[in-house]
């Protein structure tokens, strides 16, 4: 069995890092956290045209099919590049659609595959969506269901300033579809971006205190620093088979260990970026704070660490009897 990526897989993910890395994205996220969507949308479309949203889409509504591992390789790039929008939601949305009414999907998700229409989903039992007002398809999860809501309120703030909540209208109508899938795929996007968010912190870092001197030395040279950087570099590699096996197998519980071990990995990795960088790692001006906070809120995304080992634990003890 082949566990590495593929020609085909690397040079996917080499062209999505090359198209972000040209569209400046730290300036399209300070644009998108003031609520300027126009330098977002022209990325949206961009990473839309390399196929990303069609691979959660069935080819009969104008999809690739459903990827979930070429998905993933999408999204840690998402993450090094601290992509902005409702990206995780829009492929959840996918999910849900697959699954509904054929009417229902073939109106709606041609222009997800596509990127013509962003999507934001209300996880179940939140009051708040990702970016209700940029996304225009909003679903929430309902006592009675999916429902499509006609609107959203005001934006609220949120820890990460680039992911703007709102809430949802209620009412609007109900989709008869299947949450289990979507919420597995959800969870995969989340635990994916976040590996990606872990890496640049890293790459980040080790750059920094390369630079950084201390007694006429960089600071990188000093052992309590390499163990940081050391602990942290194992924390994510051993996050990245758990997150491409999950994308293979796409087990609920194996998508649930991903997400854990990914987010758990990212926010360590934060907290020792913040260390090392010093004072200036806390100045909002500065782009490293641009992953710090998206570490933070990733880690709670779509099932907390609680929520996310008890279902590990649960399919554990289901497969023992």
């Amino acid at each position: 069995m082949r566990f590495l990526p593929d020609a085909e897989q690397r040079a996917f993910a080499a062209s999505l890092d090359a198209l972000l890395t040209a569209a400046g994205t730290p300036v399209v996220v300070r644009d998108w956290s003031r609520g300027d969507h126009t330098s977002g949308r022209a990325l949206w479309s961009r990473v839309a045209q390399a196929g990303v949203f069609a691979l959660a889409v069935p080819e009969a509504y104008e999809g690739l099919g459903r990827h979930p591992v070429e998905l993933a390789f999408a999204f840690v790039e998402f993450g090094r590049h601290a992509v902005p929008g409702p990206l995780v939601e829009t492929i959840t949305a996918a999910v849900l659609l697959s699954g509904a009414d054929p009417g229902i999907a073939e109106r709606l998700l041609p222009s997800l595959a596509s990127g013509g229409t962003m999507a934001t989903v209300a996880p179940e039992g939140a009051s708040y969506a990702l970016d209700g007002d940029a996304a225009g398809l909003r679903l929430s999860w309902a006592p009675d269901g999916i429902r499509l809501s006609p609107g959203h309120g005001p934006v609220r703030p949120s820890l990460d300033p680039a992911r703007r909540l709102t809430p949802l209208t209620p009412g609007g109508d109900v989709v008869d579809t299947t949450t289990e899938q979507a919420l597995v795929w959800a969870r995969l996007a989340t635990a994916a971006q976040a590996l990606g968010v872990g890496l640049a912190l890293l790459d980040r870092t080790v750059a920094y205190v390369k630079q950084r001197s201390q007694f006429g030395v960089p600071v990188g040279s000093f052992q309590a620093v390499r163990h940081r950087l050391a602990d942290a570099k194992i924390a994510l590699e051993f996050a990245r088979p758990l997150v491409f096996g999950a994308a293979l197998t796409m087990r609920p519980a194996d998508v649930a260990a991903a997400k854990v071990a990914a987010c758990e990995a990212a926010y360590g990795t934060a907290r020792t970026a913040l260390q090392l960088h010093g004072a200036i790692g806390y100045t909002a001006e500065y782009n490293l704070s641009l992953w710090l906070t998206k570490a933070r809120a990733l880690r709670t995304a779509w099932g907390g660490p609680q929520e996310c080992r008890a279902l590990v634990v649960s399919a554990a003890g289901d497969r023992r009897w």
